[in-house]
Formats: structure tokens, sequence, C-alpha cells
């Protein structure tokens, strides 16, 4: 009996705390802040006589659910997305692919005043873009936050511009810290169950301070639709974009000529020390200032200076914003032993499109295409055709098939075994995760979005 008491005594006492706590959210009100940050934020429409750059769309995943949620025009059309002001000259940020190729950009303010705008810059490998617009006044503009802060469950805001509706704001929580969504070589995005759609690209995501913490990018769906899986750029991750793209109209990125991996293996330091985690060199760059300092395929990175690295993605970082010129020390571990070197961090090499001219692909057997998992050969007819897939290869997942053709790879047709390779290196250089391929399978066009290997570099 007295059990059942205790029992019936503590079950009202929590069914009165859930009570308490739901009237505290029912008393939350998020007016006061979307009352002063609104201002900050614009709408973007665009006209463009020509498609969107499709290759923008390799923010989509490995998963075939991820998906980029902005709109795919066709040309001709207007564009919708968001943006918002960074200070009260009238400097934007965007996505770039709510801008690019665009002939015109027209900002709408929160007074729906409007305003033709110019671009900056803009950062394919990030999707940032920086604007401007020319107004008689001096601009409301938002702040930056410190997304590093950021803890799983707390409260965040979006706002922005859906389907082309006008200022929008959704609440929810982060979800989920560093997400890995395959989409480049900076992936680290925040999840957010607070609903993001068509047209809120490049919108801010804001925490409880008013602070921008995020900028939004994409969602997982299966529809297109929102489906309380959302993503965001981390602000931190951007500053380095955004301050480069304001100074110098373009981003300069630190880069020593490595690719690597994460690396799994236990190293002993010591007798009483070990380390998990550091990059695993894969292979070097000719002529790099990793090359000409004697690092070699098969050392493991564990430390930048005196800092610890645990993964790829955060080395590639690193690297990247480390200033062009900057000499760094990598601790290095191979065979056994700690090795300290020194590194100049040299100027990240620019990427030539294979529309101007091709870059170039490393030297391995013609027809084999390690990258996509594929071995081609020329027919006799002149077409590309698939001999072998390899295994475990996304092209297996994908359902690609010995003797299918490949027609084109990013909307770029392919004529030769030295263009397929020459546009997975452009890939590879632009740090993408993704490639499109379009290939006859039994007398059908199909087009496939393959993942493609070996694309962390630093």
């Amino acid at each position: 009996m007295l059990r059942k008491i205790i029992f019936i005594l503590v079950a009202f006492l929590y069914s009165g705390n859930l009570g308490a706590q739901e009237n505290n959210m029912m008393g939350i009100s998020f007016a006061p802040l979307v009352e002063k940050l609104s201002p900050g934020v614009v709408n973007i429409s665009t006209l463009r006589t020509e498609p969107a750059n499709s290759e923008k769309a390799d923010v989509f995943s490995t998963n075939e659910y991820i998906r980029d949620y902005f709109l795919q025009d066709e040309g001709g059309k207007t564009s919708l997305g968001s943006g918002f002001l960074i200070d009260s000259k009238g400097y934007i940020v965007t996505n770039n692919h709510v801008i690019d190729k665009a002939n015109e950009i027209i900002v709408t303010l929160y007074d729906d005043s409007q305003y033709n705008a110019v671009v900056i810059g803009s950062d394919k490998m990030t999707d940032l873009a920086l604007i401007k617009i020319e107004a008689d006044k001096p601009l409301p503009f938002v702040e930056f936050g410190n997304s590093d802060e950021l803890k799983v469950g707390d409260w965040i805001l979006a706002i922005g511009n859906p389907f082309g509706l006008g200022g929008s704001v959704t609440a929810g929580i982060v979800s989920a810290k560093s997400r890995d969504i395959d989409a480049g070589s900076y992936d680290n995005f925040i999840q957010t169950d607070a609903s993001i759609n068509q047209g809120s690209s490049g919108g801010p995501m804001f925490n409880m301070q008013g602070k921008v913490v995020g900028i939004n990018t994409a969602i997982f769906s299966s529809t297109g639709a929102s489906m309380g899986v959302g993503f965001a750029t981390p602000i931190n991750l951007s500053k380095f974009v955004i301050e480069q793209l304001v100074q110098k109209g373009k981003v300069e990125r630190g880069w020593i000529g490595i690719k690597g991996s994460t690396s799994s293996k236990n190293i002993s330091l010591s007798a009483n020390q070990n380390f998990s985690g550091g990059v695993m060199v894969n292979s070097l760059s000719d002529n790099s200032p990793a090359t000409k300092a004697g690092i070699e395929a098969g050392d493991i990175i564990i430390s930048i200076n005196g800092n610890d690295i645990k993964d790829i993605k955060s080395f590639s970082r690193l690297i990247a914003e480390t200033n062009v010129g900057t000499p760094i020390i990598l601790r290095l571990w191979r065979n056994n032993l700690i090795k300290d070197i020194e590194i100049t961090v040299a100027l990240m090499p620019e990427i030539i499109s294979p529309s101007s001219g091709k870059i170039a692909a490393p030297e391995k057997p013609l027809g084999y295409v390690e990258e996509l998992g594929l071995v081609t050969a020329t027919s006799d007819n002149g077409d590309i055709k698939i001999t072998e897939v390899l295994a475990d290869s996304d092209a297996v997942i994908k359902g690609i098939k010995s003797g299918d053709i490949i027609r084109k790879i990013d909307g770029q047709k392919v004529s030769s075994m030295e263009d397929i390779r020459s546009y997975v290196a452009y890939a590879l250089a632009e740090g993408r995760a993704m490639i499109e391929v379009e290939v006859i399978s039994d007398g059908i066009i199909q087009s496939l979005r393959l993942k493609v290997s070996g694309n962390d570099q630093g």
C-alpha cells in the first residue's frame, strides 16, 4: 500500500512539473527578437537568361534523400532566395547558388524598398556569396555570433523568404552539430528541425541572443519539402570566407599539397601517452610545399603548431584558413617515430574549368577511373563504354553496370576517356563530393549523381 501511495505521489509531482514546463513554454514569445532582427534580413530575386550553374547542385549528398532546396530554374525565370545585411553600407551575405549567373539581382528590404545589387565575390566551395546595394541611408544589419558555443537542444530562429512569400520566421532547436552530408571538403553543418524551404537559401539562423550562428543551406527530404531536418553552414566556418570576399572579392586559401583521410590508427607517442586520430597522408602534389618539405605518403599528421588534429575536415579547414606565406609546424608519426617538419603555406592553385581548359589528371591506365569506381574503353563507334564497375563503389550502389555508355559529366559532353579523367580531376580540385554522370543504360538515358572519392585535401 505504501509503495502505491509513493508511486501516486511521484506521478502527481512529475505531472505537475510537466505542466509547469508546458506553461513556461506557452509563455515564450519570439516576437521581440523577430521585431529586432527582421529589418536586417532581405529577400533576393534574380533574372537569368541562361540556367543557373548545375554544378552547385553538388551540395547534394551521397545520401539520395539529402537534397538542395534552392529553386532550379531553366533560364529567363526569376529565382528567389534570402540574405542578410552585415553592415550599414549595404553588404549582404547569401548563397552562391542564389545569384549564380544572374543578369540582374534585386534586393527587397524589410520596408519593401528595392535596390539593384552587384556581386562583390563568391565562393563555390562553401556556397557563399557577397553582394552589395547602394542606399542613401545607413541600413539595419545583423551581428555574427559564435556557432561553436551552440549546444544540441538550444533554441534557434530562421528568417527567410520561402517560396517567394516574403519574410517568414520559423523556430526550432539545434538537432545536431558537425554533420557531414558529403557535400564537400568543408562539411560541418548545424542540423535543425526549424522549417526551412525553397527560397530560404542564404537566410540567417539566429541564436536566442539575436546573433547569426548559421546560414541556411540544405534540407533532408524525400519530397523536396521541409521534413524537419535542415542544415545550416556554421557562421564560424563562414567568417573566413566573408572576410576574404569583403577584402579581396575572392577567397585565397592556404595549401600545402596533401590529399589525405582521417586516420583510425592508435599511435604511441610515449610510454604513457597515446593518440587516436590524425590525418593519414594518401598522396602529395608534385612540387608542393609538403613534397619539398619531405612529407611522405603513409605519414600520419597528428598536430599543427601544437594543436591536435583529429580528422581530415578540421585539417583541411585549418590549412585553408592559414595566411599564404605563413610557416607552420606539422608533427608527424612515421615508422613509430615522431617527427616535426616546418612547411610554408602556399596559395591554393587556381582551378581551371573544363569549359575553358582541361585540368591535368594524374597518370593512370587511361580507362581506369578509380574515383568513380569505373573502368572504361572506347567502342568501335566512338562511344565511351563502361567495361567494369568496381566492387563497393557508389557506381555499383547507383546501378551502373558494364556495357553502359557515358554521355556527359557535369553537363559536359564526353568524347574521350581523357575527358572523363579531366572532369573528375576538376571536381576533386574544387573539393566537390559529387559528380553528375549521364549514361545510356539499356537504351534509356539516366542522370545519376556519383560520389567522387579522394576529395579531401589541404
